[in-house]
């Protein structure tokens, strides 16, 4: 059985928003077409949502700006700009995302003092409850797409298969924030040394499965 995780498809991450990755939007179609014409038992969307003072946020730190790396518990975090703040517009989904077909909406890094790039753990390696209510229905086989890929999309799919599911990253749902160029590259082969499978395609993904 097949599961699709999407994420972190929100107006924060578009090309538009307070933490802007490159051709964001552009995903969107190729997200749509897996929901509608892939053969999911299940899907999931996960979605940033942090409050004022959340540890990721530069200004939550005196004296740091954006990029800057610090240590909060004993874990280093990257500093980013305000973003995907719980109940404003940059923390919703996209517009043109067939949210509506989401089986379940997985809310993350609301912990003040504990980030979260993964849908599946925090930074702290706590777990979110994921795996286990994914394993409880009976999925062996997880597709991750969303924003970013060198960030929550690579952070999901090795925790997805640290838990035990084959995982299979579909790359032409997923765009980098690339803080450096080669980053989503450098993430990509990352997860193929986990063993993840890379899908370039959606479409060729769909037509396999009709």
């Amino acid at each position: 059985m097949r599961a699709l995780i999407l994420v972190d498809l929100q107006n924060d991450f578009m090309p538009k928003g307070a933490l802007p990755i490159k051709d964001g939007d552009k995903i969107i179609s190729a997200s749509n077409r897996l929901i509608v014409e892939g053969k999911f038992q299940i899907i999931v969307g996960t979605q940033d949502q942090h409050f004022l003072g959340h540890c990721s946020f530069a200004s939550s730190h005196a004296d740091k700006k954006v990029g800057d790396i610090v240590e909060v518990n004993g874990i280093k975090q990257m500093l980013w700009p305000l973003h995907c703040l719980a109940g404003e517009p940059g923390a919703a989904f996209h517009k043109d995302l067939l949210i509506g077909k989401v089986n379940l909406i997985l809310r993350k890094g609301f912990k003040q003092n504990t980030d979260s790039y993964s849908g599946f753990r925090d930074n702290a390696k706590q777990t979110t409850g994921l795996a286990e209510y994914l394993k409880a229905l009976g999925i062996t086989n997880t597709y991750i797409v969303g924003l970013a890929l060198d960030y929550c999309v690579k952070y999901t799919a090795l925790d997805s298969s640290d838990f035990g599911f084959k995982t299979h990253l579909v790359l032409d749902g997923c765009k980098a924030v690339n803080l450096s160029p080669d980053d989503g590259d450098k993430a990509v082969e990352e997860m193929k040394k986990t063993g993840i499978i890379i899908e370039k395609e959606a479409d060729k993904l769909i037509k396999s499965w009709q």
